[in-house]
């Protein structure tokens, strides 16, 4: 009888050299004509490869041995790499990554949108590959995720947790000693905030039970040199987060803004909660040429402050206004590239699916004594419309920033409707970028493109697209 509990034994490819790097940080092999992805490794490692997902195309792999390693490795700086999910092109050096970067753009741009392209602009690399953004967010877990080392150490450990989720794991979390992506004094309140959590028996939070205290912890760093802590716990005890709280202000008195919620809903959103602020005020500002953002606890701000305005910098000079152009600014979120080319602008019309942020939009345009900006909320497709150009006027230029999903078709169709004569396209995502580029073709040519490196150490690019109305 066959012993149906015998697991299916995965195939090893041996001394297979690893090729490229290409999308979502994977790199490309090859054994028999066929197309392998692997993570973890670089172009020129010869590996052993277990195969760990077969298709008709294309297989998946996890390398299991290294016979010969790639001269584009560099030694990773962060004990947590390879278990930890940022960060993962520690492995390889900078240049390496802003040429596999920059080789992203071309590919998705020459594969998708099959439109004629200029010569790209060299990729703008971020001045700090480290301690480079200026908000995260750790996760309390009673069921700390355990290394295998750990495991097969046979040792007890303490499994509370503070830190990052395991990838594809929404129940394991990795407790973090120190993280090289957050300026100072993010780590030190971290691993104060876990020391006192256990040190007061506080429970940490059990999301398969849906039972503890300490649920997540939210730290925010700005330029302006203010601080936002932000503690989320599950239920109301205000005696204990009276405590917690005094404790944080006096060990940490260059927390600007310190503030908690209660959350006993089933996911770590919070945006429909109420967020209290204990001490300083409601929210932190980021300073860009002179103009003031107000971030709060529920605001979208770029998360590389120093590299968002190399972005938008890039972005205004695509734009080239002169201070006659009526300005469209698309998926504008907090009005920050509207607030920014406003002055070199007649008038700026922003754009937001999200209410919340339409009013941190208006609340920036009013502290920075900004004028000339129109802000409006609802679903792009919706507000995007006849009636609402008829009311402020055609665009001259449109500046256009997508979610990752990209502009839907119906947003594309009045864009080629309303014929701007410029569009700059900001996008997180070269692959909807270059699918909405080839769209946009039919009426418009790229005459520029600039790739930006906004995360170091990870496989993401932005790029700006300028097109130009024929």
């Amino acid at each position: 009888m066959r012993n149906k509990s015998k697991k299916k034994k995965f195939e090893i490819l041996e001394q297979v050299r690893i090729e490229e790097m290409v999308a979502e940080g994977k790199c490309l092999a090859r054994h028999n004509n066929m197309v392998i992805f692997v993570g973890g490794v670089a172009p020129g490692d010869v590996v052993d490869l277990r195969i760990t997902r077969k298709k008709k195309s294309f297989m998946e792999a996890e390398a299991v041995a290294f016979h010969e390693l790639s001269e584009l490795r560099v030694q990773p700086f962060c004990e947590h790499f390879g278990t930890c999910g940022g960060c993962k092109w520690q492995h390889i050096g900078y240049d390496t990554q802003l040429f596999y970067k920059q080789k992203q753009v071309k590919d998705n741009l020459e594969r998708i949108a099959k439109v004629p392209l200029p010569e790209f602009d060299p990729i703008l690399g971020s001045e700090k590959t480290r301690y480079y953004r200026n908000k995260l967010e750790y996760t309390f877990s009673n069921t700390s995720w355990l290394t295998k080392e750990q495991i097969q150490s046979g040792q007890e450990f303490d499994r509370n947790a503070l830190g990052f989720h395991i990838p594809g794991r929404f129940d394991k979390i990795l407790d973090i000693k120190h993280c090289y992506l957050q300026p100072d004094p993010s780590n030190a309140i971290r691993l104060e905030v876990r020391a006192y959590a256990k040190q007061h028996d506080l429970p940490f939070f059990d999301i398969v039970k849906q039972e503890g205290y300490m649920r997540n912890l939210i730290i925010r760093t700005a330029n302006t040199g203010e601080v936002m802590v932000i503690v989320q716990v599950y239920e109301d005890r205000p005696e204990v987060m009276e405590a917690l709280m005094q404790h944080l202000a006096t060990t940490f008195p260059e927390i600007t803004s310190l503030q908690y919620v209660v959350n006993s809903k089933g996911n770590e959103t919070f945006h429909d909660l109420e967020v209290v602020c204990y001490k300083g005020l409601p929210y932190i500002h980021e300073d860009m040429e002179g103009i003031k953002f107000r971030v709060g606890p529920k605001s979208f701000y770029q998360t590389n402050a120093d590299q968002a305005y190399e972005l938008y910098k890039k972005t205004r000079e695509l734009a080239n206004l002169t201070g006659d152009e009526l300005v469209y600014d698309l998926y504008t979120g907090a009005g920050t590239i509207a607030n920014f080319v406003a002055k070199q602008a007649r008038e700026v019309i922003g754009i937001e699916y999200v209410p919340s942020a339409i009013e941190d939009a208006k609340i920036n345009s009013q502290i920075n004594n900004i004028t000339n900006t129109t802000f409006y909320a609802g679903d792009m497709k919706d507000i995007l419309s006849d009636e609402l150009i008829e009311r402020h006027g055609r665009p001259d230029v449109v500046i256009t920033d997508p979610p990752r999903a990209g502009m839907h078709e119906d947003v594309v169709k009045k864009l080629l409707q309303v014929h701007p004569n410029r569009i700059v396209y900001v996008s997180c995502n070269p692959a909807t970028q270059a699918r909405d580029v080839d769209w946009l073709s039919e009426k418009y040519d790229v005459t520029r493109v600039q790739p930006v490196d906004m995360f170091p150490q990870t496989h993401h690019v932005e790029n700006i697209v300028l097109l130009t109305a024929r």
